[in-house]
């Protein structure tokens, strides 16, 4: 996690120093008025969210032990082991893509009435992906 910490530290550092000069470059007219709004506000939010990242990875780099990754005399084998729970197969994701996309199509066609059939069909899907682990073959 340390060489992840580094690497948007640097990014974070990079932006902090980049937004400030981005904006007194982008003078775009002669009326006084100095600067980007748009193009500043994006380079400030990333910043920001590069600096939320950086914060929480030097976190959880406090918190775990070292990695293989992180040491100089990790071996691969080290490494070897459970890495964790990874779900099998599961229809619910596209039922849910397929009940927002026809909600969304509702809004944009003004039918309301396939808005709430929508909304129906996607508190189902939802709470078929939520509980899906809880019954059924893969219910443990």
């Amino acid at each position: 996690m340390k060489a992840e910490t580094w690497m948007f530290g640097v990014c974070t550092i990079f932006l902090v120093l980049v937004t400030p000069a981005y904006w007194f470059v982008t003078d775009s007219d002669d009326h006084g008025t100095t600067g980007d709004w748009t193009g500043t506000s994006a380079l400030v939010m990333t910043g920001l969210l590069t600096l939320m990242v950086t914060i929480y990875l030097g976190f959880q780099a406090k918190r775990m032990d070292d990695r293989p990754e992180d040491r100089n005399d990790g071996e691969i084998v080290d490494g070897a082991g459970e890495l964790g729970f990874f779900p099998p197969y599961s229809w619910w994701p596209l039922w849910c893509a397929l009940t927002l996309g026809v909600m969304v199509f509702g809004v944009a066609a003004g039918a309301w009435w396939m808005f709430i059939i929508g909304t129906v069909l996607g508190a189902i899907a939802t709470s078929g992906l939520v509980f899906e682990y809880y019954r059924g073959e893969h219910a443990h």
